[in-house]
């Protein structure tokens, strides 16, 4: 289904991106091994320059002082080198923990936040229902999540990468970590509610697993598998995949098709994904059982002029497209309506499809 405008509830607000606190932790970590440094640096010359010792002898001194684990003296010392012992203790102490604080306080916090915004995530998809799942944040997944965020389908991503978690997450889609093809990870992205499956593991192999667990768990589930070669998609096909696209073979298609028929290839661009300010969509409508539509005709329905929607194609329940639907053709359950509207005018065929009652 392809739908136009806004970013819709397949998105939510970016959250805090975990690169930025990594740094920001690396940054003062680099901070508190320096000042340990200098801290160690600066007793070792106290006591070569207070009591004389050797760098060793106060190299160790300095050490056993600082971490206060409170073994013998290497040499008996005099005032001075008490007394310096004694400010060194307190002095190196306080700095340490001064340094060492933020940096605790920094780690602590942004566990507490990821343990927070996977807990937020989670229910998040709880609440989806009739959703679609991307298996994989390559460079297909990721163009087919842009695709469904800008139509506004509500949808959840399922990778293992952490890098490619991290990117999924900081453009404010919902995430799901782990192996698409696992039964509890697509549990968690909601598949016995989900409307549809896109399997787009980098690997065939990889997304034959997927369709196999997705069809086990949801035998009504609608799969869209991506496959690289005719006996890759034989095979998916096989283990339950609806249907099957090589990217390479659609890439090729749309490249012939800009070179021979660019304005055609534009303007189906501006109706389906809203671009240059165009109102007009495409939508499909399934005409489910005991539909106010059912075992009527086109012309008795008088779509065109109750709606403003345009039935471009029928599609029957067999699978065949009737592309030129006339006023004598009857509408039965199960059929499916490719229309063109506005987004007023698809919403009021949604309407009648449900037995609303429409001002004529």
């Amino acid at each position: 289904m392809l739908r136009i405008g806004g970013t819709g509830p397949g998105r939510r607000g970016a959250p805090d991106s975990d690169a930025a606190i990594s740094r920001a932790v690396l940054v003062r970590l680099l901070r508190v091994i320096l000042t340990i440094v200098v801290i160690v640096a600066t007793g070792t010359v106290g006591y070569m320059l207070i009591e004389g010792w050797n760098l060793l002898d106060a190299l160790y001194m300095t050490v056993i002082t600082l971490s206060t684990v409170g073994f013998t003296e290497v040499h008996p010392m005099s005032e001075a080198g008490r007394l310096w012992t004694i400010i060194y203790i307190i002095g190196g102490l306080v700095t340490f923990g001064f340094v060492t604080a933020p940096l605790v306080e920094l780690v602590v916090e942004s566990t507490t936040r990821g343990y927070f915004r996977r807990r937020r995530v989670k229910q998040e998809i709880r609440k989806l229902s009739g959703h679609q799942i991307v298996c994989g944040y390559g460079r297909v997944g990721s163009q087919v999540a842009r695709e469904l965020a800008l139509g506004g389908t509500p949808f959840v991503v399922i990778e293992q990468d952490p890098e490619r978690v991290e990117e999924c997450a900081s453009e404010g889609y919902l995430v799901v970590t782990g192996e698409a093809s696992n039964d509890a990870v697509l549990e968690e992205a909601g598949v016995r509610r989900a409307r549809g499956l896109i399997a787009a593991v980098d690997s065939d192999a990889d997304n034959v697993f997927v369709t196999l667990s997705a069809r086990k768990i949801n035998p009504d589930l609608r799969i869209i598998a991506r496959a690289s070669s005719d006996e890759s998609a034989s095979k998916l096909e096989m283990a339950g995949a609806d249907r099957t696209i090589s990217p390479y073979s659609v890439g090729a298609r749309r490249l012939a098709a800009l070179a021979t028929q660019p304005l055609v290839v534009d303007f189906l661009d501006i109706i389906t994904r809203g671009e240059q300010g165009i109102e007009f969509r495409l939508e499909e409508f399934e005409v489910p059982e005991n539909s106010y539509l059912c075992d009527r005709t086109i012309g008795e329905l008088r779509i065109g002029e109750r709606t403003g929607a345009i039935i471009l194609a029928v599609r029957n329940k067999e699978g065949n497209f009737d592309t030129t639907p006339n006023a004598k053709d009857q509408l039965r359950a199960g059929d499916t309506l490719i229309v063109l509207g506005t987004r007023s005018q698809v919403n009021r065929l949604g309407r009648l499809m449900r037995g609303e009652k429409l001002e004529d």
